[in-house]
């Protein structure tokens, strides 16, 4: 039997601003060399849940132990252990590329600091503009410069807050292309993100945040699998959309959702049962005149707005 050993681990974390509670008893259990993702609303708690366990925040009740310490206990060595890279790039636009990673360097007493620094240049792509200032970088360079200079000191667990926010496509993928490398060399990453298709892309775990709490947690297709997939009926003409919108009823339990100007008609199920040919087959036999049918699994944005509720959120 393997038992798991937890990187980051959070039970009833508490956390508040004069009368707001914004992290309100937060259990979050992060497996080694896993990536997950943290989601939720504006507002629902992240941020701070982030800052409570990279130290920058004390919790006000519960407790955390981060790549094996005591959060409160050993502040210390828990950021001894960790990196963090912010919504925003830290590094210095006056100093070059180079001279960026030495600071870090120096500032972590890392021994050996010009190989390690010339390592993470060859690896972020960014050996060739080394010794340019760095205010002279695209956004995807920063990005990928702040990245670098988070992982000096080789951390065990890496938090990462927003690390593509403004970034085109093509830097988008540089990011992923690095963090998945970082995860098959066995370091831990806690995302934030507001894209949802990053969150699918790389995480092995999500944890949804609402409330200052999670409130739901689990692998992407877990996730998935709660809400069902999406049936959806293209009709030909404005009367054929009510026999579908009761046939649709009918079979999923769910109300259907009607779009009178493209003359669809869509509802989700849960029953394993509702497949492609079985709607076809009863659409039919209901005298439905049909253009098209789909029956799609949801996708993480469908998850997003189905689990989390946007009302009475934490700051």
């Amino acid at each position: 039997m393997t038992t798991t050993t937890y990187a980051v681990l959070s039970e009833g974390l508490e956390k508040s601003f004069g009368k707001v509670r914004a992290v309100r008893g937060l259990d979050l259990a992060v497996a080694e060399g896993t990536v997950c993702g943290l989601l939720g609303p504006n507002g629902a708690g992240k941020t701070t849940a982030v800052r409570l366990l990279t130290t920058l925040l004390r919790p006000d009740g519960g407790s955390a132990r981060i790549a094996g310490h005591d959060l409160v206990r050993e502040p210390a060595a828990v950021r001894r252990r960790i990196g963090v890279t912010g919504q925003y790039a830290s590094v210095d636009g006056d100093l070059t590329g180079r001279e960026n990673l030495r600071l870090f360097a120096r500032l972590h007493r890392v021994r050996g600091p010009a190989a390690r620094v010339g390592e993470l240049l060859d690896r972020f792509g960014l050996s060739e503009a080394a010794d340019r200032p760095a205010s002279t970088y695209s956004g995807g360079m920063r990005r990928r410069l702040d990245l670098a200079a988070s992982l000096v000191e080789r951390p065990d667990v890496l938090f990462l807050d927003e690390p593509t926010t403004g970034l085109d496509p093509a830097a988008r993928n540089q990011i992923w292309a690095a963090v998945r490398g970082l995860k098959d060399e066995g370091t831990t990453v806690l995302l934030t993100t507001q894209y949802l298709e990053e969150a699918d892309q790389l995480a092995d775990e999500i944890a949804l945040v609402e409330h200052g709490r999670v409130a739901h947690s689990g692998s992407p297709d877990q996730l998935k699998a709660l809400i069902g997939s999406y049936a959806e009926v293209v009709v030909a003409d404005a009367d054929a959309l009510v026999g579908a919108a009761g046939i649709l009823d009918q079979l999923t339990g769910s109300e259907p959702v009607l779009d009178r100007d493209r003359l669809t008609a869509g509802a989700v199920t849960t029953d394993p049962t509702v497949t492609l040919p079985r709607l076809v087959r009863e659409l039919d036999a209901g005298g439905v005149a049909l253009l098209d049918v789909s029956l799609r699994p949801p996708t993480l944005d469908d998850v997003f707005l189905r689990l989390t509720e946007r009302k009475e959120l934490a700051v």
